[in-house]
């Protein structure tokens, strides 16, 4: 069940509603109310007979339900009745009442969609919102959803009634705008509610004060990659965390799948968007194809139309260039012909087999004849597919990648920019653009691309190469992912459009002294990024050179999700590694398969047909944003103050929108980034992209990937910070505090204290005193850092 209390009453009623005496004075208070009924009937035994069937249902909490001579019998089953249509005494005794002028609101949790989504609509205009749960008692209108109020799952080790966060004003670098209107009369008059006093804050704390040691857990998947990928946890660490508070009487919810705010009401694209420009080609923005012959259901006409040869070192060499040449030995020496040609003659001839594949591959790259393998090729074509799909494969879709690959100087006629380190600069290309450049990656047609010595050893790899060598299950499961694409694609030509930007930024906020308060959050053991958070602004959990090992042996996170969205694939040819303060964010790249499984036992299932709309530009309103975090060789070196502030940055960078109101961003669909093999620590981690969201405007919804222990604790702490009214300041320099206390001088390789447990003691330490106090005292022992 949720509760939540109107911030504007004293949060020292909300804690007497907490105990177990209310339940009692309820019960009391319902059979003097049937005893003096009784009394009324019997001297009037004519008058009022209809009215005793009102309380036939009324149950007594703990209890059981009152009969008509206002004795008590046991309940078998709850009784549900609906509040709006019940009877007046009946409404009292269903509802948690008005006890001292603090109104309560029960919802029904299981109001969100976890499981598979059903089809959505291809048209913006029927783009369907999901649906909040529908509440049993109204919502009180004064709550304004301008707050950042959140759906609090009960818990014993939370307090189970909280006042709302009141949100605070926003602190920017200079220069910075703010995402929040803080001249808005709902923001000023959720500003002026009063805090709770300190007697009730110290009472509100005491559930936290504990010293218990609580394991984390990890799902057994049988994968010890995917163990290792759900991360290091700190909640096995010694140290004050919370305990069983005291709890209403419905009890506890700790068997459910999420926590927090219902992911239904957080906002996603279509819905929340804004409108989008004309689409233009300007400086800072290349645009591929002629916008003014935009068709729906219609392949984007390239521009410009003849092909413009480029073979400098600011855009990618295209294998098409006439100056993309070959060394040729005859008779009377050395000299050169045009390697293009050479690949039109081997991609031409046709293939009966795998082994033809890797002899025209081979052909016009002689210098790697000897250490090419193509073994993981080989092997899906005599043991990977059934005889039929192999014959498909040979007869049909290789020779159709052929023609698309060599179809390049047709469809992409522009010089593609290289997104380069501190650029600020963005990429629009058809999708059949997109295909014919990764058709050329398959049959490793790029120049320059097969060297780390060469011009392009800043640069993720992009020919295939690596792909079809080893013997590796995974390699097979990978071909079979990207020839589902290629098939697609020949079958019917894509119409859309994707864009690739480089975002770089120069400022970031104050993260010390921000004032700002933490947005909403909704969090699951359950789903995945793709699939439940569909619409919003989706994490990819990446390499510096984006896409990790997707053409070598990698299958994690970012491989998956590079391969059942293969477009994502094309922006290795032009994405310089990723610097501290940049990002790089894709937006309309479609879904082209399904797949079960995670690293040794991924799969691909079927192909899969994407619903999701398009936008004014045509693209599908799916954004990725790449977002790499530091690997850690040793584990304490994270919780550094220099390391904490890089990661809050770069997830800023991934969040933060300029220019873009706060109504129209939406939510961060997320996880455990940087955790697993980069030895992040997945509370601190969850912590760092909750004071980053927050301070880019954001709310948060969170995959723990069947970590159930993750999942309460975060949605614990969350809670816990959100009912003080605790700042995204506040907080870092709480983790300043825990480095200098507890890890800069831990003579072991893990501390004694866990980072949450630290946090309670320290918040409820200072509890009973003013918020001026408080921080002072926060300030004054993150100084003792530096």
């Amino acid at each position: 069940m949720l509760v939540k209390c109107d911030k504007g009453r004293e949060e020292s009623t909300c804690n007497q509603i907490k105990e177990a005496s209310l339940e009692e004075g309820r019960c009391n208070r319902s059979l003097a109310e049937v005893g003096n009924m009784s009394e009324q009937l019997a001297a009037k035994p004519k008058e009022g007979l209809s009215d005793v069937g009102k309380y036939d249902a009324q149950d007594c909490p703990g209890k059981g339900k009152v009969d008509h001579q206002g004795n008590i019998a046991p309940v078998e089953e709850s009784v549900h009745m609906d509040y709006e249509s019940a009877t007046e005494p009946q409404a009292e005794a269903m509802s948690l009442g008005e006890v001292s002028g603090v109104r309560l609101k029960v919802t029904n949790q299981r109001g969100c969609e976890n499981g598979p989504r059903p089809k959505r609509p291809n048209t913006l205009d029927m783009m369907p919102v999901k649906p909040a749960n529908k509440p049993v008692q109204e919502v009180r209108a004064d709550l304004s959803m301008a707050a950042p109020l959140d759906s609090k799952m009960l818990s014993p080790e939370i307090p189970a009634c909280s006042a709302c966060p009141s949100p605070g004003a926003e602190d920017w670098a200079e220069g910075r705008p703010h995402l929040v209107d803080t001249s808005s009369p709902v923001r000023q008059e959720m500003d002026a509610m009063p805090t709770a006093d300190s007697d009730a804050q110290s009472k509100d704390c005491r559930g936290y004060q504990g010293s218990n040691e609580r394991e984390g857990t990890v799902q057994d998947t049988g994968d010890s990659e995917m163990a290792e990928e759900a991360g290091l946890t700190s909640s096995s660490l010694k140290g004050p965390h919370p305990t069983a508070a005291s709890t209403l009487a419905f009890g506890e919810r700790r068997d459910d799948k999420w926590m927090g705010t219902p992911i239904g009401e957080l906002r996603r694209s279509p819905q929340c968007s804004q409108p989008l420009p004309s689409l233009k080609p300007a400086h800072n923005h290349t645009v591929t194809v002629k916008t003014d012959f935009l068709r729906d259901g219609q392949a984007p006409v390239p521009y410009p139309t003849t092909f413009r040869d480029a073979w400098d070192d600011v855009t990618v060499k295209m294998p098409c260039s006439e100056k993309n040449l070959f060394p040729v030995e005859n008779q009377d020496g050395s000299m050169v012909q045009s390697r293009w040609e050479l690949i039109q003659t081997a991609l031409g001839e046709g293939f009966d087999s795998s082994l033809d594949v890797q002899d025209a591959i081979l052909r016009y790259n002689a210098a790697h004849a000897k250490r090419w393998d193509f073994t993981a090729l080989n092997y899906l074509c005599t043991q990977g597919l059934e005889d039929c799909e192999v014959e498909h494969l040979f007869q049909s879709i290789l020779p159709e990648m052929a023609k698309l690959a060599m179809s390049a100087p047709r469809l992409c006629t522009q010089p593609i920019p290289l997104l380069k380190q501190q650029m600020n600069h963005s990429i629009t290309m058809s999708q059949e653009q997109v295909a014919c450049l990764l058709a050329n990656a398959f049959f490793c047609t790029f120049p320059r691309r097969n060297s780390k010595k060469s011009e392009y050893s800043n640069y993720p790899e992009i020919n295939f190469y690596r792909l079809f060598e080893g013997s590796s299950h995974r390699k097979t499961e990978k071909l079979k992912t990207l020839l589902c694409y290629f098939r697609r694609v020949m079958e019917k030509r894509p119409t859309g459009l994707v864009t690739f930007t480089r975002q770089c930024l120069s400022r970031f906020p104050k993260w010390e002294s921000s004032k700002t308060q933490l947005t909403r959050l909704h969090i699951t053991c359950e789903g995945t990024i793709e699939d439940q958070g569909y619409g919003m602004l989706q994490v990819d959990f990446a390499n510096r050179l984006v896409g990790g090992g997707v053409t070598g042996l990698g299958l994690v996170q970012e491989e998956i999700r590079f391969l059942i969205n293969p477009e994502l694939i094309a922006a290795r040819l032009f994405t310089e590694a990723l610097d501290h303060n940049e990002c790089l964010i894709i937006t309309g790249t479609e879904q082209y398969s399904k797949y079960a499984g995670y690293a040794e036992t991924y799969r691909w299932v079927a192909s899969h047909k994407d619903e999701t709309p398009r936008d004014n530009w045509h693209r599908k309103c799916t954004e990725i944003v790449a977002l790499d975090a530091l690997k850690y060789r040793r584990f304490l070196e994270q919780f550094e103050p220099e390391k904490m502030i890089r990661e809050l940055n770069k997830a800023y960078c991934g969040f933060f929108r300029p220019e873009v109101p706060r109504q129209h961003l939406t939510a961060v669909a997320t996880g455990n980034w940087g955790c697993g093999a980069f030895g992040g620590d997945t509370r601190l981690k969850a912590l760092l992209q909750m004071l980053a969201a927050a301070e880019a405007g954001r709310d948060l919804a969170y995959f723990t990937f069947s970590d159930v222990e993750l999942m309460r604790d975060v949605s614990d702490m969350h809670t816990f910070l959100v009912d003080r009214n605790i700042s995204v300041g506040t907080v870092y320099r709480l983790l300043e505090q825990y480095y200098c206390s507890v890890c800069r001088d831990c003579p072991s390789s893990r501390p004694d204290v866990s980072l949450y447990g630290f946090i309670y003691e320290k918040l409820c330490s200072t509890s009973t005193s003013p918020a001026s106090e408080r921080d002072d005292d926060i300030t004054a022992g993150s100084t003792d850092c530096h």
